[in-house]
């Protein structure tokens, strides 16, 4: 399994989870659906953050990501709105900058994705619009070849058009790369057409997980 939640179980502020096991295969789009609150980021927030306390186990590939989760992130693609670039420089700029803390970043891979999205190179992140931040960040992801991407509402607000071809990228990194996609969305079009697995969340409990056909 390429991501595996066993019985997790934590508060981080007025945030909780409650009870969450689930498990991803390789291979598979798993969205995450629930109204505002209901912890869809703070499930990744649970990956992503060595700081949070919790019970259970949280696994990537088969390994517990507490046992060494510095390591663990180089195998993690993040894109949300969270403000990790430096706002001041370009795409390009930033990703000579945080590439340095990838093991074999690959350039060539990032300023293909970057052409392939049409996403400017030479504009600041402040000038960006969210949907070309989005853009620069999943490219930014594929540079460092996760195995499993992590991706917070990056289809809010993204041009229609480009969604479409957004979901053939992700299958085709899905398919060269053998990952896995773990993503939230509140577009309920996205969650019957592009989830292969889907899991509702509500008050922090997971109240449904399946196949999304089955689930929906």
């Amino acid at each position: 399994m390429m991501l595996e939640f066993e019985n997790v179980t934590g508060t981080k502020g007025k945030f909780k989870l409650d009870n969450i096991s689930f498990a991803l295969p390789e291979g598979y789009i798993m969205g995450l659906a629930g109204a505002n609150g209901a912890g869809k980021t703070t499930l990744i927030d649970y990956i992503m953050n060595d700081k949070i306390r919790y019970s259970g186990t949280i696994k990537i590939a088969g390994y517990d990501i507490r046992a060494n989760h510095g390591y663990m992130k180089q195998f993690i693609g993040f894109v949300s709105d969270e403000n990790r670039f430096f706002e001041g420089r370009t795409p390009n700029q930033n990703m000579d900058l945080f590439s340095r803390f990838y093991t074999n970043y690959d350039k060539e891979i990032y300023h293909q994705a970057m052409k392939d999205m049409g996403v400017p190179g030479g504009a600041t992140l402040s000038k960006m619009s969210r949907g070309e931040r989005m853009k620069f960040q999943m490219a930014f992801a594929m540079g460092h070849k996760p195995c499993l991407y992590l991706l917070d509402e990056v289809t809010a607000g993204m041009d229609p058009v480009f969604r479409v071809d957004f979901f053939k990228i992700l299958h085709k990194v899905i398919e060269d790369e053998s990952a896995s996609v773990l993503m939230t969305s509140h577009i309920e079009s996205e969650m019957e057409q592009k989830m292969d697995y889907l899991g509702i969340l509500e008050n922090g409990k997971l109240i449904k997980f399946g196949e999304s056909l089955d689930v929906l």
